[in-house]
């Protein structure tokens, strides 16, 4: 995920969870009423992350039914087993498996279809999805056919130069039918081969907004119509989902800031309610900030198991195996500069909070605390190292008492704030190249890292 996602995401539910899997997978046995309590904290924990009612009580059965059988109870690891029951039971809620979109060749138009109310992030959605497909090689055209709120026709442009994306629109338009139509026309003949529009939105599903978007439909005939809901809006985002889906048969749903839901209702029952698949999940404000949805990565998350694959995958996003492979080699030599750790900042930044980094690493859920999660010194250490000569960051060992005061002058700190800097750095890099060099030693750090 472009974890951007989510030191937020479903936070009272995954505290509450990961606090109940804690408790029950290190035991070496439990017995029925272990179960059968853990089981009502689950309850009451899906209760109050706004989960329909109906789901949690199919949760709760399900969970009892697989999880008192002998096979739990008198099992090597009776807890283990009860925390993956509880994490294969979040799984099939949440979807099963990542559903992707459905689109043609490449050489063939794909139309999809953005419906929603005002106020879910419908228009943004479209940019976000836009700039996505145009990453995967496909020649996206945004289409304006948003003629109930005003400024939405403007927002489209102006998301679309952003981007660099050319977006249809037709000023003079009355009726969103006609703009549908001349879109895919215009898209035809100028070779664009994934059409995504943008249609009405109004305060509530009324009848109006239904006929106007059965219409569009019609004549779009698209691969995918996908609702984007609120995710913070909780059941209510299901019920609008119900309501779009038996007008138009959804193909599948966004949900939009994902990031700021720390219920998650939302997510926990669409599938389940409307048989509907999450497709992908806004994680942020950014038009980057738009992921794909994997239903087994967000259950492990929630219980505090981390997302190893997610993890990986935003990094390999800043560094290449190349860039990976000499910075390994300069650590093992401990010729890691300060240099290399400014950068490492900058790639840092661009997989998002250390929050969410950090709650990515199976085992720190419940063990990290807002003293270990220091962003405010990371911007200092980053002052103090821009204050820097070129010479002084490859070579921090020149850095001498006049140094060390120039530098904290120029940055804004103090002297013994530039020397703790030194000393961690120093701490650092011998670390760094015990760790590559003693097999045992990165085994320990993994395991302490609950690896």
């Amino acid at each position: 995920m472009s974890v951007t996602t989510t030191g937020i995401m479903l936070e009272r539910l995954s505290d509450k969870l990961s606090h109940i899997a804690r408790s029950l997978s290190g035991r070496a046995a439990i017995s029925e009423k272990n179960v059968t309590d853990a089981v009502e904290e689950i309850k009451l924990a899906l209760l109050e992350a706004d989960v329909n009612v109906r789901v949690v009580r199919r949760f709760v059965n399900r969970t009892l039914e697989d999880a008192t059988g002998e096979a739990v109870l008198k099992s090597v690891a009776p807890g283990q087993q009860f925390v993956k029951i509880v994490h294969d039971r979040l799984v099939s809620f949440l979807g099963d498996e990542r559903q992707d979109l459905v689109l043609k060749g490449p050489d063939t138009q794909s139309v999809i279809l953005l419906l929603g109310l005002q106020g879910s992030g419908k228009t943004t959605t479209a940019a976000k999805l836009a700039k996505r497909l145009q990453a995967e090689g496909r020649r996206p055209l945004l289409v304006a056919a948003d003629l109930v709120r005003p400024a939405a026709i403007d927002q489209l442009v102006t998301l679309g130069g952003q981007i660099g994306v050319d977006v249809f629109r037709d000023p003079a338009a009355k009726d969103p039918v006609s703009v549908v139509k001349q879109a895919l026309s215009h898209a035809r003949k100028n070779q664009f081969n994934v059409v995504l529009i943008d249609s009405a939105g109004r305060m509530q599903a009324d009848s109006a907004l239904m006929d106007e978007i059965v219409r569009v439909r019609k004549v779009a005939d698209p691969d995918e119509t996908l609702l984007v809901a609120d995710s913070m809006t909780g059941q209510s985002a299901v019920d609008v989902a119900k309501a779009f889906d038996e007008a138009v048969d959804l193909s599948g749903v966004i949900l939009t800031k994902f990031d700021s839901d720390t219920r998650g209702g939302a997510a926990l029952s669409l599938k389940s309610i409307t048989g509907k698949p999450i497709k992908f999940i806004g994680v942020g404000e950014k038009l980057t900030d738009l992921d794909p949805f994997y239903p087994e990565r967000i259950a492990s998350r929630i219980l505090g198991m981390g997302d190893v694959v997610s993890l990986v995958e935003k990094a390999q996003e800043t560094i290449t195996q190349d860039e990976a492979e000499a910075l390994q080699a300069k650590m093992a030599k401990a010729a890691f500069t300060l240099e290399d750790y400014l950068d490492q900042f900058t790639r840092v930044r661009k997989m998002g909070s250390l929050e969410s980094i950090m709650e990515m690493i199976p085992g720190m859920k419940g063990r990290i605390s807002e003293e270990d999660i220091d962003e405010a010194g990371m911007k200092y250490e980053e002052a103090i190292i821009l204050s820097m000569t070129v010479q002084e960051r490859r070579n921090h060992r020149i850095i001498g008492p006049p140094r060390r005061k120039r530098i904290a002058h120029g940055s804004g700190t103090s002297v013994h704030e530039v020397n703790k800097l030194l000393k961690k750095f120093e701490k650092m890099r011998l670390m760094m190249k015990k760790m590559t060099k003693n097999k045992k030693y990165q085994a320990q750090v993994m395991s302490q890292l609950g690896g």
